[in-house]
C-alpha cells in the first residue's frame, strides 16, 4: 500500500525547515575560520557571489526535481529517466552515512550544553577535558542516544506536526541567540580588533584557495547532494515559489554564517589569539570554552550556555532534516509506515554511530592513516560522495533531461526571473566548480594542499 505524500503547510514552513537543514555546525565552526584565513571581506564577497550563482542553481535544481516527481532521491532520478536511477541510489547513501556520525557530534554538543547549564565552566574549559570525555567508553554513547532520540521523536511526528512545527520554533530562537551573542561579543574589550580582522578585505590573502574555500564551504553548508533538498522539494506545494524560497534559504544560511563569524572571531581574537587557526571540534570544544572562562564564572556560564544552546538548535535542525530524508527514502522504496521506518532508521544509526563513538576509545586502534572511524565516514561522504553526486546531478539536469524540464516546474508558481543564470550555471559553471571541489578534496586527503 502506497503512503500518501506529506507536505509543508506553506512557504514559511518550507523555508524555515530547509534553512534549518542548511544552518548547521559548519556555519559555526568552519565559516569563521575560513573567512579570517582567506582575506576577511574578500572571502565574504566571493562567498556571496557563489551563493547567488552556483549555490542558487544547484538548490533550485534539487528542489525542482523533488517537487516535479513528488519523490525522494531514491526514486526521483529514475522517475525522470530510468537509465539514471543510480544517481538517486548514490544520493541516498550520503545521508544514511552522515546522519549517524552527525548525531555522535550532536551528542558532544548536548554534553557541553549540559555542562555549561549546570555551572561546569571551569571543568569544560580545562585542558584535556574534551579529549578525556571522548576517551570515555559509555558517556559519549549516552549523549549520542539522547541526541538521536530527540531527532527521532521530531521525525516520528511527521512533516507538518514534527519537522515544520519544530523548525518554526527553533529557527527564530536560533537567529535571536546568534544576533544577541554576536552583539555582546563585539562589546568585549579588544573585540573590535577582531571584528576588523574578520571583516577588513585583505587582498594579500586572496588566492585560488580563497575561491576553493568559499566554494567548498557553500557546497557543504547548503545541504546539497545529500538528498535533503530533493526530499523537502517533494513536500513543497505547487503554488509556492521555488526561486523566492531559495533566495530566502540562502539569506538565512549566509546570515547565520556571517553572524557566527562575528560571535567567534572577535572573542577568540580578544582572549585566545593562538586559537585563531583552529576550526571544527578543536574550535568548538576547546578554544571557545576557554574564551567563555575568561569572561568570569557568571558571565562565562551565561554566554557559554546560550552559545551551546544555539549550537544545539543548529545541530538538531540539521539532524532532523537528515533523518527525515533517510526515512523518506525507505518509505518511498518499501512503502513502510512512518513509525516502523523511524524505528528502523534509529537502529541503523545506532549500528553505524556506535563504532564512531568507540573509535575514540576501545576501538581507537581501528584507523586509516591516523583517521578515526568518524573521520573516515566524514571524508568518504563530504570529500568524495557528495561532490560526485552533485557533479552527476548537474550533468543530468544540464544535458540529460535539459534545464527546460525543471524551468517549467519552477514556473508553475511564479515567473522565473533568473532563468538564464540557472541555465548557464547548471550546464557550464556548476560542473567545473564541482570538479574543482572534488579535486581539491582529494588533494586535501592526500596532504598535497590544505584548505
Amino acid at each position: 500500500m502506497e503512503n500518501k505524500r506529506s507536505s509543508f503547510t506553506g512557504k514559511i514552513g518550507f523555508v524555515l525547515a530547509a534553512a534549518g537543514s542548511a544552518v548547521g555546525l559548519g556555519n559555526i565552526w568552519r565559516f569563521p575560520y575560513l573567512a579570517a584565513k582567506y582575506g576577511g571581506g574578500i572571502f565574504l564577497l566571493v562567498y556571496i557571489v557563489l551563493a547567488v550563482t552556483f549555490g542558487f542553481a544547484l538548490m533550485c535544481a534539487e528542489i525542482a526535481i523533488g517537487r516535479k516527481t513528488g519523490k525522494s532521491a531514491i526514486s526521483a532520478f529514475g522517475e525522470l529517466s530510468k537509465k539514471y536511477k543510480f544517481i538517486g541510489i548514490l544520493a541516498s547513501i550520503v545521508p544514511m552515512l552522515i546522519l549517524p556520525y552527525y548525531c555522535v557530534i550532536g551528542g558532544w554538543v548536548s554534553k557541553y550544553s549540559a555542562v555549561f547549564l549546570t555551572g561546569g565552566i571551569k571543568e569544560a574549559s580545562s585542558d584535556g577535558f574534551y579529549k578525556a570525555f571522548r576517551a570515555e567508553t559509555f558517556e559519549p554513547m549516552g549523549w549520542f542516544f539522547v541526541f538521536l532520540a530527540l531527532t527521532a521523536v521530531v521525525v516520528l511526528f511527521g512533516v507538518e506536526k514534527g519537522v515544520e512545527k519544530v523548525s518554526k520554533v527553533m529557527m527564530p530562537i536560533l537567529i535571536t541567540l546568534t544576533v544577541g551573542i554576536a552583539i555582546y561579543t563585539m562589546t568585549l574589550p579588544g573585540a573590535w580588533d577582531g571584528v576588523i580582522y574578520y571583516l577588513k578585505p585583505d587582498f594579500s590573502d586572496f588566492s585560488v584557495n580563497t575561491v576553493l574555500g568559499a566554494m567548498g564551504q557553500l557546497f557543504y553548508s547548503t545541504s546539497l547532494a545529500m538528498g535533503i533538498m530533493i526530499t523537502y522539494g517533494s513536500y513543497m506545494k505547487k503554488e509556492v515559489s521555488i526561486e523566492s524560497s531559495v533566495k530566502q534559504i540562502e539569506l538565512f544560511d549566509t546570515g547565520v554564517a556571517f553572524l557566527a563569524g562575528l560571535m567567534v572571531v572577535p572573542a577568540v581574537y580578544a582572549f585566545d589569539k593562538g586559537s585563531l587557526g583552529k576550526s571544527g571540534p578543536g574550535l568548538m570544544f576547546e578554544a571557545l570554552p576557554r574564551v567563555f572562562a575568561n569572561l568570569g564564572e557568571v558571565g562565562g556560564t551565561i554566554v557559554g550556555s546560550l552559545f551551546f544552546a544555539m549550537v544545539l538548535f543548529a545541530a538538531l535542525t540539521s539532524s532532523i532534516s537528515l533523518m527525515e530524508t533517510v526515512v523518506s527514502i525507505f518509505r518511498d522504496k518499501f512503502s513502510w509506515s512512518r513509525r516502523f521506518t523511524c524505528l528502523f532508521v534509529f537502529a541503523l544509526c545506532i549500528a553505524i554511530g556506535l563504532p564512531c563513538c568507540l573509535g575514540y576509545n576501545v576501538w581507537s586502534g581501528v584507523n586509516l592513516a591516523g583517521n578515526t572511524i568518524l573521520d573516515i565516514f566524514d571524508t568518504l561522504t563530504n570529500s568524495i560522495l557528495m561532490p560526485i553526486v552533485a557533479l552527476l546531478t548537474s550533468i543530468f539536469v544540464g544535458y540529460i533531461i535539459k534545464p527546460k524540464a525543471l524551468i517549467e516546474e519552477i514556473e508553475l508558481s511564479d515567473n522565473f526571473k533568473r532563468k538564464k543564470v540557472f541555465e548557464i550555471v547548471i550546464k557550464y559553471i556548476a560542473p567545473i566548480c564541482i570538479v574543482l571541489i572534488l579535486v581539491s578534496s582529494i588533494l586535501g586527503i592526500l596532504g598535497v594542499i590544505k584548505i
